[in-house]
């Protein structure tokens, strides 16, 4: 019986249980439907399957400890994306300082190989690949416009800047894409 022994008592424990498994069940289906889309945004803003795999898992266990928090599967949607974006900028921005050091200490970073293990929804366009050129917020607003389809309030919002600075980083970055595709027909 639970902590009362009176017949007819509640089972102290038995309802919290079931509903930690249900959470459990429900965390369980959202890491498997949001999973890959975590990894491909992860993998557009870095060019790493690695590290994009590294970096979408973390986002989830960042995630686990608010589940109980998170009211509705779209606000999920929303963490999930904001937390990915975030902890991608954070990667690049460890890995420029990074290579400054390595050039700075004459050791010379080596470009990343770019189309080595490529998922599907990069290898269709190689448009994709003269994205992962831009600058890490340019690039970050172009994923977040394009790839995931978010407006320009929204994208706003993952990416914590004002409407105006989102629409700035998308010129900027279709207009370098312009350039580059215009270089490569020339060349």
């Amino acid at each position: 019986m639970g902590s009362d022994d009176r017949p007819g008592a509640p089972m102290v424990g038995v309802d919290s249980r079931k509903e930690s498994e249900k959470k459990s069940r429900s965390l369980a289906e959202l890491f498997t439907r949001q999973l890959p889309r975590a990894v491909a945004m992860a993998y557009l803003m870095t060019g790493d399957r690695g590290v994009a795999e590294d970096l979408a898992q973390e986002a989830f266990i960042r995630l686990t400890g608010r589940f109980r928090h998170i009211r509705s599967p779209e606000a999920f949607d929303e963490y999930l994306r904001r937390t990915v974006v975030n902890l991608s900028l954070s990667h690049l921005r460890r890995r420029r300082v990074e290579r400054a050091y390595l050039k700075k200490e004459g050791a010379g970073a080596r470009p990343a190989d770019h189309q080595a293990g490529l998922p599907d929804v990069a290898t269709r366009s190689d448009l994709w690949a003269l994205v992962q050129e831009l600058p890490d917020r340019q690039r970050a607003a172009v994923v977040l416009r394009y790839y995931e389809d978010l407006s320009e309030r929204r994208t706003a919002e993952v990416l914590k800047c004002s409407v105006a600075a989102v629409r700035s980083l998308v010129a900027r970055a279709m207009e370098t894409l312009r350039a580059s595709v215009r270089g490569e027909q020339d060349g």
